[in-house]
């Protein structure tokens, strides 16, 4: 019979005082429904060239061989943690973390693994020298059906370490950081935050199961800096499975729509609160493109959300009453429609949505340049795509 959560959680407590030297890092696995892919991931965090860390199996309450295959590695660092009932993935999330008794935190699906044996030496010694790093992260390399297909989340070609409040320029538009390759210090777990699990943003609780690592590593790089590996170190699983699936299924869409608008919101609030007017503004920037991605359409795995005017304008009168960002937002929601309909080659909804943006605010010196380039034809549209290499446009 399967030990509930208390005993189970007592007796690695009891076993983890025993030790003299807690590890310097601790894997959490999290495990529903992937036995079947378990060995995978644990063997290749084993194989790993530093050695002091302990692996914690989260199995939520998994209906298939997930306690059998924890307890075949016939490794003391392994460890099998079933859960009295089933805590859903954050609340999984949050009780590995609270078992851990370690300085570095490894959060990890059961059917993500781990591509170099040097990844954990690295991030150690990143941030054992680097003590202002709250997080490392690498890009991912993407598997399906036992072929790497392409890489995801890459922030550049050169290994470095980027001041957190730089780094949320760009992550509040949209995160990169890939789960499965992000390693962060207790510490923040601890001062600033676990995995949300009751956020309420513009009158209404929103479930953070898709945004909710997103939300930590923008929160995170509010008080720390955050280092980045160009080396793609990790594999990120693609398959019917997948807790990604599962989160972005359509009836789940709306979901992930409003956890999406909501992270950049909720970041902006933090950021008021301390000052960091900076911040503030990539967080505008970054709900100003949240909403141009939902009014146009946005793909997620398994669905799609189109949000209505209507819609957009619920949310948005909902979530400021500051009628100055609303236009402000606007401008920049029609201003992103204008971009996303370019890239796709709908040149005159382009043209449609970039004069729509410049009667909101016709202040907006890049998109007189856009409308521009449109009127110029191929030369002009072949001149942004140059510019785009280089600047991003």
């Amino acid at each position: 019979m399967a030990s509930t959560l208390k005993d189970a959680s007592i007796q690695y407590l009891n076993s983890a005082e025993s030790s003299m030297h807690p590890p310097t890092a601790s894997f959490i696995v999290l495990c529903y429904k992937l036995a079947h892919l378990l060995p995978e991931c644990v063997d290749s965090i084993l194989s790993q060239t530093y050695t002091d860390f302990e692996v914690l199996i989260m199995d939520d309450c998994s209906p298939d061989r997930t306690a059998e295959v924890a307890k075949s590695f016939q490794d003391p660092r392994v460890k099998h943690i079933r859960n009295d009932k089933n805590l859903g993935l954050l609340g999984n999330q949050n009780e590995g973390v609270r078992l851990s008794r370690c300085k570095y935190v490894w959060i990890i699906s059961a059917d993500d693994y781990l591509r170099r044996p040097y990844i954990l030496q690295r991030y150690v010694d990143l941030m054992e020298k680097h003590p202002n790093v709250g997080y490392a992260f690498c890009p991912g390399i993407i598997v399906e059906n036992g072929q790497e297909t392409g890489v995801q989340g890459s922030y550049g070609k050169r290994d470095r370490i980027v001041s957190g409040h730089v780094f949320l320029k760009t992550l509040v538009g949209g995160s990169m950081v890939i789960a499965a390759s992000a390693m962060a210090r207790r510490e923040c777990y601890e001062r600033i935050s676990l995995f949300p699990t009751d956020i309420t943003w513009a009158g209404a609780r929103v479930n953070m199961c898709w945004a909710g690592d997103w939300y930590l590593w923008c929160l995170f790089a509010l008080s720390f800096d955050v280092g980045y590996f160009a080396e793609p170190m990790v594999c990120y699983r693609q398959h019917s499975l997948s807790i990604s699936n599962a989160l972005t299924s359509q009836e789940n869409i709306e979901g992930c729509a409003a956890a999406d608008i909501a992270v950049p919101w909720l970041i902006r609030q933090k950021a008021n609160e301390r000052g960091i007017r900076k911040v503030s503004k990539y967080c505008l920037l970054g709900v100003a493109q949240e909403y141009a991605a939902h009014r146009v359409s946005k793909q997620y795995r398994s669905g799609t959300s189109c949000m209505t005017v209507g819609q957009f304008e619920e949310s948005l009168c909902r979530s400021t009453e500051s009628e100055r960002e609303r236009a402000w937002i606007r401008a920049r929601v029609f201003e992103g429609m204008g971009d996303k309909f370019f890239w796709r080659g709908d040149l005159m909804a382009a043209r449609r949505h970039y004069l729509l943006a410049l009667q909101k605010d016709w202040r907006m010196a890049r998109v007189r340049l856009k409308l521009f380039l449109i009127f110029l034809g191929p030369l002009g549209n072949y001149a942004r795509r140059f510019v785009r290499t280089f600047r991003g446009m």
